[in-house]
Parts: C-alpha cells; sequence; structure tokens
C-alpha cells in the first residue's frame, strides 16, 4: 500500500508511477482522514508501505504527520517493507528524520527514504517564485528518469538507502526556520478571492484536498484544516485566488495528468 498526500499534483504524480511499478493499492492521506478519525488497515504477508508527501516548510506536512499519529495496522510483523518519498522544489533539510521519529511512535521505520525535486509550487514568500517553463521540464525530465531507480529499489524491497537532497544546512531549515513556519505560517487566514475576476468555476473548491473551501466564490472555513498545498491558488484558471498581495504578480504551477 502507498499513502500520499498532494496538493499541486507533483507527488500524486510520483505514487501513481510507484503503484504502477510495484501493483500496490493508492490510498490518499487527505481522503482517508476525511472518512475516519482513525484509519485502520490490514496487512497482508510481506507487504510493502510507502508513504509520499511533499516537504512543507523542511517539515513533513502536518496533515502526513496527523495521519501517522492516527494510523493503526492490523497484522504488522518485522517481513514489511516500509519507505518513503518526498518532492521538494529546492532540499528537504531533516524531513525524513522527523517522519522516523513519528514512525517509530508507530513500531515502523522507513528503511529507504528518497527526496524527488519537481517544480516549484511555494509562491507565499519573497523571493520564492515558480519555476520557469523550461526549468519545469528540466526537473520533470530528471524526476521521470530517478523514478524509474526509486521504483526498481521499491520494487526490490532494497534497504538502508538514503538519497536525499536535504541542503547545507538541514538541522536550521527543518527546526529553527521550518519549525516556525509550520507553527506560524499554515493557515488559511490571508487567502482571498476577487470576485470581480472569479467565475465561479468552483475548481478551487474541488481541489482543495481537506474540503477547506466552500461555495462560489470561495470561502475559506478558518477551522485550522487548511495544509498551504496552494491548491487553490495554482488552479484557478483566471488568477482569482491570492494570499495576501504578494502572489498577485507570480505564476501558477500543478502538475498535468498528461505528465
Amino acid at each position: 500500500m502507498i499513502f500520499y498526500f498532494s496538493g499541486t499534483g507533483n507527488t500524486r504524480w510520483v505514487a501513481r508511477q510507484l503503484a504502477e511499478a510495484t501493483g500496490e493499492q493508492l490510498y490518499n492521506i487527505a481522503e482517508e482522514l476525511l472518512s475516519t478519525d482513525t484509519p485502520s488497515y490490514e496487512l497482508q504477508e510481506h507487504e510493502r508501505i510507502g508513504f509520499c508527501f511533499p516537504t512543507h516548510g523542511w517539515q513533513p506536512p502536518r496533515i502526513v504527520r496527523k495521519f501517522i499519529r492516527s494510523l493503526k495496522f492490523r497484522n504488522t510483523t518485522a517481513e514489511h517493507y516500509c519507505y518513503a518519498v518526498t518532492t521538494c522544489g529546492d532540499s528537504t533539510g531533516d524531513t525524513m528524520t522527523i517522519l522516523n521519529k513519528e514512525l517509530k511512535a508507530k513500531g515502523m521505520k522507513a528503511v529507504s527514504v528518497f527526496s524527488v525535486l519537481m517544480p516549484e509550487s511555494y509562491v507565499c514568500l519573497p523571493l520564492m517564485y515558480t519555476d520557469t517553463p523550461a526549468r519545469e521540464q528540466e526537473k520533470i525530465a530528471a524526476a521521470r528518469q530517478q523514478l524509474k531507480h526509486i521504483c526498481q529499489s521499491v520494487t526490490e524491497r532494497r534497504e538502508n538507502i538514503t538519497e536525499l537532497t536535504t541542503g547545507a544546512t538541514p538541522r536550521l531549515y527543518s527546526y529553527v526556520i521550518g519549525a516556525y513556519f509550520n507553527r506560524y505560517m499554515i493557515n488559511d487566514r490571508k487567502f482571498t478571492v476577487d470576485t470581480d475576476v472569479c467565475t465561479q468555476c468552483g475548481r478551487c473548491q474541488q481541489v482543495c484536498p481537506v474540503g477547506n473551501i466552500q461555495g462560489t466564490p470561495p470561502v475559506w472555513q478558518h477551522n485550522d484544516s487548511c495544509t498551504m498545498c496552494l491548491a487553490c491558488y495554482h488552479h484557478c484558471p483566471v488568477h482569482a485566488i491570492n494570499y495576501g498581495n504578494i502572489t498577485r504578480k507570480r505564476g501558477q504551477y500543478y502538475m498535468k495528468e498528461k505528465m
């Protein structure tokens, strides 16, 4: 089984290729949490357990950590192979170390971990922009080649693989900058919609992975469920959604299914 979370589609694209290579079932973490507060799964003999998610502020997304903390497995044995893949626009910091601390509380460990560089989607801070179209294609082409190796490694249950782009100062990224980011900047308070531009297509509501948007024009619920994945912003066909004023002249990106 492969558990994944994705906002703009990068991680979903990765997870689907892993599922195709291994023949294993995909579970959307956001959908699983919407259906139950205590997700529980029966493990088959020798089953692989994969976790795929984007790096958010050099940490695993809050929703992924919540899912793992509430997760229950039946028929857990040491014979199950656990691995993790994170997508990132630049670097991961100590994301996988933090993930394995969460998994340790469940008696598990991702014995092989990988990061996949994908097009940038976080645009809510100064000097943070989407990649140029050429850079997007360059990253996707490289990721496609890398995934062949990752899929083979997972299929063959290879252990003790650590292939991560952690950055120059991973502890600073994850435990100082990332800790502040994930504590104080993951919320929907600054999202706005230009009602004179909005076409009321409902796309933002459809793509929000946590069901945080209601109605057209969109209304954010301010119920602490927002993951700041920016799916609503990037999927808006007329750029009517913004995060404060900082995104008004910035680009949009999401992974097209044809990729």
